[in-house]
């Protein structure tokens, strides 16, 4: 195999930036990785400073390059994954963001949603982009920045303002401005495209009062979408794939079949069902959303999305100082032998799917004189699984509910807390199925590999990508049904008591 098989992965995160080099087969060659800061400047914002993404996502990708002891000339192309409806305008003329991003989890638009909600919009914006309103996607963002940063407006209308999600951010200062663009499944996150006809909706932009101007041009996931400045990694390299992290993780995980789910383990939660090349309408709190698109066919996913997953191991070591690191977390909640009744909902930037309650907050209950920190992390880790669980559920109501619709029979699991045995364990207890994990985590580095290869002729297509996925380990479950019910009931009962606070 030559090395200009290989392929580098940029995933860029929400709380990381890192970037992977992959053979042809999916094995990694090497891997950089930099945490970036987190701004929190007032109850329920969440900022990033866009120049910061830039900076360490080139930062890794030069030194994945010198660890593998391989030359930009070596590659065959770039793949691009990026955490999705975090929000980016910036000058076209000077590559510089007018504002911090506005990342996924900020909640300061819900008054406008709110007022959408009640004009009586929302039906017909979930029948256009097969999303919910809620200030989680990028559309009412776009529009508060637009209406916040003096001049924003004005100058976005004369053209001198360009939109983006973190891939479309990138991609323009990878090639030092040439390129404007996004792929179908960032595109579909952002509460202004048309699911159904793949194009950005006129309704939406005059409903947001978003000028057309400043939005990105949309192409497919897997496409020749430029090439990188000549002087950032020494040569030029082809970015042949983009898409937003979950799709690209659906096809890292090899799920390019309708009925194929998988759950990925990150700073949120995010389980996906392929859909095929059917939109499906959810009604069960679930979202339809594009997947990622490696051929000429479009391609629908159901997704279910939890803001607070891992994002909780971090509270557990930043906030309440229970543990020194994130990787002491499995085995402080093995110290108990259960919770101990304690229930943790971990609502700290309102509740996702299927309740999307953006005002719901954080509730610890079932406290008592002998709870300890281990009682603590061990519901911590079950509140990931009982929101995965939530998704699930919703997800089985919908499938079967569809003519043809296909029962699900495993979980794909990914992301950096699939590590936990003791969370994945108890996954599968809860799913009452089998929870697979693959031998490469890095699912949703390799779903943008994938992508780059495609396009390049590495990959022959969707099909090889599903071959090269292997397993680790399966999680049986091990639980009785009556248990794992009377578990969900109690899990229920707190989320219940969280939305009517």
């Amino acid at each position: 195999m030559t090395a200009q098989r290989h392929i580098l992965a940029l995933d860029q995160g929400t709380s990381s930036s890192r970037s992977i080099i992959f053979d042809s087969q999916g094995r990694i060659i090497s891997m950089a990785q930099l945490e970036f800061t987190q701004h929190y400047p007032q109850p329920g914002w969440v900022e990033h400073d866009a120049h910061e993404i830039w900076t360490s996502q080139l930062h890794t990708a030069r030194q994945a390059l010198s660890q593998a002891g391989l030359k930009a000339s070596d590659l065959a192309a770039v793949g691009i994954t990026n955490q999705r409806e975090t929000t980016v305008v910036w000058d076209r003329r000077t590559g510089q963001a007018i504002a911090p991003a506005i990342v996924w989890q900020d909640r300061r638009t819900e008054p406008s949603c709110r007022a959408l909600r009640e004009g009586g919009y929302a039906d017909r914006i979930s029948a256009l982009t097969g999303l919910v309103v809620d200030p989680y996607f990028s559309g009412t963002k776009l529009a508060w920045l637009l209406d916040r940063v003096p001049g924003a407006r004005d100058r976005a209308e004369r053209g001198e303002l360009a939109f983006g999600t973190v891939d479309s951010w990138l991609l323009f200062k990878l090639t030092r401005g040439a390129v404007h663009a996004t792929d179908v499944s960032n595109a579909s996150r952002t509460m202004l495209f048309d699911l159904h006809r793949q194009d950005w909706s006129d309704e939406m932009l005059g409903l947001l009062k978003v000028p057309r101007q400043v939005l990105p041009t949309v192409h497919p996931s897997a496409y020749e979408f430029g090439q990188t400045a000549p002087d950032l990694l020494g040569s030029p390299v082809l970015i042949g794939g983009m898409a937003g992290d979950q799709q690209a993780a659906l096809l890292g995980q090899g799920c390019t079949q309708a009925g194929q789910a998988k759950n990925t383990y990150g700073t949120g939660c995010f389980m996906l069902l392929h859909s095929g090349t059917r939109a499906m309408t959810s009604t069960n709190g679930l979202l339809c959303t594009a997947a990622a698109q490696t051929g000429t066919d479009t391609a629908y996913a159901l997704e279910g999305s939890v803001f607070i997953g891992g994002a909780v191991v971090q509270w557990l070591r930043d906030g309440l100082k229970a543990i020194g690191s994130s990787a002491e977390v499995e085995a402080l909640a093995r110290s108990a032998p259960d919770a101990g009744g304690v229930v943790f909902v971990p609502a700290f930037t309102g509740l996702g799917a299927p309740y999307w309650k953006a005002d719901a907050r954080g509730a610890i209950m079932g406290l008592t004189r002998g709870t300890t920190t281990a009682h603590l992390a061990r519901a911590a880790l079950e509140s990931v699984a009982f929101q995965s669980a939530d998704l699930l559920l919703a997800m089985q109501a919908d499938a079967q509910a569809a003519s043809g619709g296909v029962a699900l029979t495993e979980l794909r699991v990914d992301g950096g807390a699939c590590v936990n045995d003791l969370l994945m364990q108890f996954q599968a207890d809860l799913l009452g199925m089998p929870v697979l994990r693959p031998v490469v985590h890095e699912t949703t580095a390799l779903g943008a590999a994938a992508l780059a290869g495609i396009t390049t002729g590495v990959l022959s297509g969707a099909e090889q990508v599903q071959a090269m996925w292997q397993l680790d380990r399966c999680f049986v479950p091990q639980m009785s049904r009556d248990e794992a019910q009377a578990r969900m009931q109690a899990w229920h009962s707190v989320v219940c008591a969280v939305q009517q606070v």
